[in-house]
């Protein structure tokens, strides 16, 4: 599963709030919601935050293995 944990630290470390994110780069606040909330995002969306946060894509998201879902594929 993607785990958007690296996204949050990078927010922290850049002193980037999400208020800022929303209010004085126009990001939106339902994908917020939706990362807070492990869905999916797009990778325009992706490219955005990589580039409002001049990171790269691994400074917002990092796959984590799953192991039911391993499970689940064999059966």
């Amino acid at each position: 599963m993607i785990s958007y944990a690296p996204f949050y630290n990078t927010l922290l470390k850049n002193g980037i709030t999400e208020y800022q994110l929303i209010f004085k780069h126009g990001f939106s606040a339902n994908i917020l919601h939706r990362m807070k909330h492990g869905e999916t995002i797009t990778l325009r969306t992706l490219d955005t935050l990589c580039f409002i946060l001049d990171c790269s894509v691994s400074d917002v998201i990092c796959y984590v293995a799953d192991d039911d879902k391993d499970s689940n594929l064999q059966t």
